[in-house]
């Protein structure tokens, strides 16, 4: 089975060094010497590093399409792959651990191709010195999220680096799904007339992490909303075969999601700012640190681009859902500002919603 699978590019020769005359990327990674923590952050920095560094290293036609998943063919099958590693400070947090993160984040970069996904595999790099019982913790909270989202953790790894090399736990998880016949959902579906939608409140993951990272109160303790998001996409494909986007704003948050997404199908997105869910404990939350809800990460919400005669069923369907009962109508695809987010503001004025440099808040997943 394994021999099946098509592999993404040829290797690149371990002796060769980068020919750095021929990158084209922007700076600041032309003048960047050292990997920074924005490198990580899923803003513009990450964007360029996988673009000019990783991707023409390793070449292939799955990786070029850069989704949250490549499809692959093999027999008549389409196949959904990704991966994904989890370095998240704390490892335990209001809502979930870096157990639950590790399997919602792969699972819903599967759904978000619409694939039903079935298998993962799982690596663990421990920290010598970290307790057992942490551990033990760690990979009961993954098993029961593997449980709830219906996979099966097929296979699995695990390393031990000195002390001092590591933070107590990193995870890798890889998964595999299958894409139901008649489905096609990239970012490059995206038509000028598609109506925006989210699945519920924004940036709680972010804000929850940071609350405990800190140690701050902010007179209601505010939960992460990791979760899997297959069955949420299930029942919005049983409304509308023809969902032409998906994807899950984590790193970066909404405002990167919908610029990348922009970029890939060269329309313009336009948000009604007075539309986007943000609890009021989150708004006060990013207010006193600083932060834009539209930047803090989420770990269990989609953004969903439908065909406008196809919305309000997809609207109503994700509201019969656990997951996606807060669902609301935030924007629109336009064919003005090709490539640009913009939001409507509540005063009549507009404001571009850009890609951030780095991340507002890093190691969150």
């Amino acid at each position: 089975m394994h021999d099946a699978i098509p592999q993404v590019g040829a290797a690149a020769d371990p002796a060769a060094a980068p020919d750095f005359s021929g990158w084209t990327c922007p700076a600041p990674l032309r003048d960047q010497e050292k990997v920074v923590m924005g490198h990580g952050g899923g803003g513009a920095l990450s964007a360029e590093l996988v673009e000019h560094l990783f991707a023409p290293a390793f070449g292939g036609e799955e990786l070029a399409e850069l989704g949250d998943s490549a499809t692959l063919r093999i027999g008549g099958a389409r196949l959904a792959f990704s991966t994904d590693s989890f370095v998240v400070r704390p490892l335990f947090f209001p809502g979930g651990s870096i157990g639950d993160l590790a399997v919602n984040g792969t699972v819903n970069d599967l759904a978000m191709s619409g694939a039903r996904p079935a298998y993962l595999s799982c690596g663990f790099i421990l920290e010598e010195g970290v307790e057992l019982s942490v551990v033990g913790r760690v990979a009961q909270a993954l098993g029961a999220a593997a449980k709830e989202a219906e996979v099966v953790v097929a296979t699995g790894d695990t390393k031990v680096v000195d002390a001092g090399h590591g933070d107590q736990i990193f995870i890798n998880t890889s998964g595999i799904g299958v894409i139901p016949e008649g489905v096609d959902i990239r970012p490059q579906r995206a038509r000028p007339g598609d109506v925006v939608i989210v699945s519920g409140a924004l940036g709680s993951h972010g804000v929850a992490i940071m609350s405990v990272r800190e140690g701050l109160e902010f007179g209601v303790e505010i939960e992460s909303d990791t979760a899997a998001l297959a069955g949420l996409v299930d029942t919005m494909l049983g409304a509308c075969r023809d969902l032409h986007v998906l994807r899950d704003p984590t790193r970066g948050g909404l405002a990167t999601t919908l610029n990348e997404i922009a970029a890939a199908s060269g329309v313009g997105v336009t948000l009604q700012e007075r539309s986007l869910p943000v609890p009021d404990a989150v708004a006060n939350a990013c207010a006193f640190l600083g932060l834009d809800p539209l930047y803090v990460a989420n770990e269990g919400k989609l953004a969903a681009f439908v065909p406008r005669e196809h919305a309000e069923a997809v609207l109503a369907a994700m509201r019969s859902h656990p997951h996606g009962k807060e669902a609301v109508i935030v924007g629109e695809c336009v064919e003005e500002h090709p490539g640009m987010v913009v939001a409507a503001t509540g005063l009549g004025g507009t404001r571009v919603v850009d890609v951030p440099l780095g991340e507002q808040l890093p190691r969150i997943c």
